[in-house]
């Protein structure tokens, strides 16, 4: 039992991380971030190929989309040219990715250590997030959630297509951040389970002080609150936008990367791992930080113990949980008024 504890915990605070990714990214710009997988699977994929002293794709896919970026930037800026908006936007969106491209080549032919691998992974997926938003979802960011939803599916398919194109179908492992173990009370602490808890504990208590007391964290909040309200109290609601999927492509890759030395991830792996974050994310409502959190716990648990009890229907089991959650919360609020904006 002690073994399936700490299996569920390790695997619960995965979920945590990308719950709450969820969350932030709903509660902000309305979008039900379905891509969310792909960010784990590129994170953890594009970590494991810079170790093995391979170019991975992905550092090219965030030139591409950066330039594409800045193209819509330089249609939408077409009728009144400022020097300093084209020049920001050049430098975010070609400039950067294009020296994360350079330091990336230059660090495969001399196979990075985990440090390294580990910053320029994070750099290219966070960077592929905030492009993301950018050119599919800034563009429609005032339609309905079914709209934005159907965005987001169509992203996810690419992506995953995307990431069987760069990485192919066979599976990959990456180095574990830290090899040092340790034994207490019968049970055994991986240096990588040990990460995995230090991290996700690091990243509730950032987050809280980045809303807590930022000024773009509570910018995230106002418009989290009420996006008409933000934006006539002169809060840029597309920049809102921006770090919030660039703060949830940052966790998704981290969260990959933790990942990919405990187990075989393959191009289309994240899309499972993602969903059960969003069955955290579901059960506190997308809207609460902290039952995300729980709820996670929950889940990580729920799987570990009926992987060992009733392996064949793990996934069956674990997806089940939605079912009365969405029963009581219907039954609360049987009346749903039509979406306004």
């Amino acid at each position: 039992m002690l073994f399936l504890i700490q299996d569920g915990i390790t695997n619960g605070a995965i979920y945590a991380l990308l719950g709450l990714a969820l969350v932030l990214v709903f509660a902000v710009t309305r979008v039900i971030l379905i891509p969310q997988g792909e960010f784990v699977t590129y994170g953890a994929l594009t970590y494991a190929s810079l170790s093995a002293g391979q170019m991975p794709g992905t550092a090219k896919l965030a030139l591409a989309m950066g330039v594409v970026a800045f193209a819509f930037d330089l249609y939408v800026a077409r009728k009144a040219l400022h020097g300093k908006r084209i020049a920001r936007s050049l430098a975010l969106n070609v400039v950067f990715p294009g020296i994360v491209l350079a330091l990336t080549v230059y660090a495969v032919s001399r196979h990075p250590p985990v440090a390294v691998a580990t910053a320029l992974s994070l750099a290219i997926v966070a960077a592929i997030g905030l492009y993301l938003y950018r050119i599919a979802f800034q563009p429609i960011a005032h339609t309905s959630v079914l709209v934005l939803l159907i965005a987001s599916v169509g992203c996810h398919l690419a992506l995953q297509g995307l990431g069987l194109l760069f990485f192919g179908a066979e599976g990959q492992r990456g180095p574990a951040v830290l090899s040092a173990s340790f034994s207490a009370a019968g049970l055994r602490f991986t240096g990588q389970s040990i990460t995995v808890y230090a991290i996700t504990v690091a990243f509730i208590i950032g987050l809280s002080l980045f809303f807590g007391f930022t000024l773009y964290g509570k910018a995230l909040r106002a418009t989290a609150v009420n996006r008409l309200g933000a934006r006539l109290a002169g809060i840029r609601t597309s920049l809102s936008g921006r770090i919030a999927f660039l703060l949830a492509s940052g966790i998704g890759a981290l969260s990959g990367i933790m990942i990919v030395p405990i187990t075989t991830l393959y191009y289309d792996t994240g899309f499972l791992i993602g969903l059960k974050g969003f069955i955290a994310a579901i059960i506190g409502g997308l809207v609460s930080y902290p039952l995300t959190a729980i709820a996670a716990l929950v889940v990580g648990m729920v799987e570990a113990f009926s992987s060992f009890y009733a392996s064949s229907f793990k996934e069956v089991i674990v997806f089940m949980l939605l079912i009365p959650v969405l029963l009581v919360r219907s039954l609360a609020v049987p009346a749903v008024e039509e979406e306004k904006d």
